[in-house]
């Protein structure tokens, strides 16, 4: 697969006990990016934040995680993956305790940019370890299976996790949960999990590390705000930001002798072309996540706990298909496998796109085979990034893997979302009894249309809710249509990058 798949040594106790408590983190920051959204009511009731205010509770945590990825998986190979990873887990846990205990807005948003903080340095540290313990190619494989499986699984659990912890505690409960399992997880991780970093590092650029942040936290929050707003002035200024500090990171990486971020990585097509592979899984995923969620709650009527509950069987193949790819791909090679992945996931999208009226069996089998194509995608792009890297270097390219999947989600959200936004609101008819006197994003969003819909009788409640639930049908049709199209996209440039792998 490269130069860099290395040695026979296999894999002993001491490894795999490792990687068990490695899957510690990975849960932690998997739940948290998915846990909050059922608080969200709970919160609101409790702290009564402004919209803006929500919005930053929302969306500062996973903003902070992509600016902050680069820089975190740098510093680790300089001062040591386990210790960056053992500090981080610190910090997070008490930034947990800190937005458990929240008792303003403010206070939330402070906790949930600090988780974001402390994530950035867990993610990365995780998988460059991995790249490091596991020497032998077929032992690696399988410790990436499990570590992309545990994060997909992470992200399913979240829901079902939050939605259990409302039913029984207070909304700080799905924060502090974290707390005993980073008590848990320090001594094991200085027990059992060994040191490793680049022998010759260089010394720590700050100047880049800031640059990296106005890099792709502007970027990020251009693709998040201009979904919802289109290209406003916020929009422009903020992808102008961007750019503008993004080249300024890459004319300083290209003219110093020890770059923060080695941009050769890049010259590898393989390398290269598993992170777009890697991004696009990804979108799918959070674009099927962000309608199904939907469907399930506001049409067919699900609860949250019910609807999380839809996609585990989802999950469940994702992560028996992360496993069974390590055999696979011994005979079946990268550059026909992780294409075949992404033509199965665009056949879970043709299920929803083409079988008329979704139903809750209709979303869970083209959930799993969805899940069963990124299962396949993820294990082999992941091992052909750590692959194709030297060892010294797998806290950058690990950090170049998350920052990956952090846009994947955030376009998968926003590009995906908005297709679905603009095809509900282009068909959406509302009665003229209940146009007058209300703001038009009173029907901006499947939610904000039933509960508008609410304050009325039938038989106008029955007409505004009928023909949101058509129109909504109909943007799940054509987001998936387009997904469809990201997919077989995905799996052509797949195809073509990773003839080599």
């Amino acid at each position: 697969m490269s130069s860099f798949t290395s040695s026979t040594t296999r894999a002993g106790r001491r490894e795999w006990t490792a990687l068990a408590v490695l899957m510690i983190p990975v849960l932690l920051v998997s739940v948290d990016n998915t846990v909050l959204s059922f608080a969200l009511p709970e919160i609101s009731q409790s702290l009564r934040p402004g919209g803006n205010q929500l919005m930053w509770i929302v969306d500062i945590y996973a903003l902070m995680l992509a600016g902050l990825l680069i820089a975190m998986g740098s510093l680790g190979d300089r001062i040591g993956r386990r210790r960056l990873l053992v500090i981080g887990a610190v910090g997070f846990g008490g930034a947990s305790a800190l937005a458990a205990f929240s008792s303003s807005p403010e206070m939330l948003i402070a906790g949930r940019a600090l988780l974001g903080f402390f994530g950035a340095t867990l993610m990365p540290s995780t998988l460059s370890l991995i790249r490091n313990i596991f020497e032998d190619a077929r032992d690696r494989r399988t410790a990436i299976a499990a570590w992309a499986s545990m994060f997909s699984g992470g992200a399913v659990l979240g829901p079902v996790v939050g939605g259990y912890l409302l039913e029984h505690f207070w909304w700080g409960s799905v924060f502090l949960l974290n707390v005993p399992m980073i008590i848990v997880f320090v001594p094991l991780a200085l027990a059992t999990i060994p040191e490793s970093r680049d022998p010759q590092p260089g010394p720590f650029d700050p100047i880049s590390v800031v640059l990296s942040l106005l890099a792709m936290v502007p970027l990020v929050f251009a693709i998040k705000h201009g979904a919802g707003h289109g290209l406003d002035d916020t929009t422009l200024a903020s992808l102008a930001l961007g750019i503008v500090a993004g080249w300024l990171f890459v004319r300083r990486q290209q003219r110093s002798s020890s770059p923060m971020l080695d941009l050769t990585l890049f010259r590898n097509p393989v390398f290269s072309g598993a992170l777009a592979a890697n991004a696009l899984s990804l979108m799918a995923l959070a674009g099927f996540l962000f309608f199904g969620a939907q469907l399930l709650q506001l049409v067919l009527g699900l609860s949250p706990m019910e609807s999380a509950l839809v996609l585990v069987p989802g999950s469940v193949a994702t992560m028996v298909a992360g496993f069974a790819a390590v055999r696979v791909v011994e005979h079946i090679p990268p550059r026909t496998l992780v294409p075949l992945s992404f033509v199965l996931s665009a056949g879970g999208y043709a299920l929803a796109a083409f079988t008329g009226h979704p139903t809750v069996v209709s979303v869970m089998v083209a959930f799993t085979i969805l899940g069963i194509g990124i299962g396949l995608a993820e294990t082999i792009t992941n091992d052909l990034i750590l692959s194709s890297v030297p060892p010294q270097k797998a806290g950058a390219a690990s950090a170049i893997s998350e920052t990956a999947y952090e846009i994947g989600a955030v376009l998968g959200t926003a590009v995906l979302g908005s297709v679905l936004t603009a095809t509900f609101r282009s068909n959406l008819t509302i009665p003229s009894v209940a146009q007058y006197g209300e703001n038009e994003n009173a029907f901006e969003t499947l939610g904000s249309t039933m509960q508008f819909a609410e304050k009325f009788g039938d038989p106008v409640q029955g007409w505004i809710e009928a023909s949101a639930a058509s129109a909504f049908d109909l943007g799940v049709q054509f987001t998936a249509g387009a997904a469809i199209f990201v997919a077989l996209g995905a799996a052509l440039v797949s195809r073509r990058t990773l003839r080599r792998g």
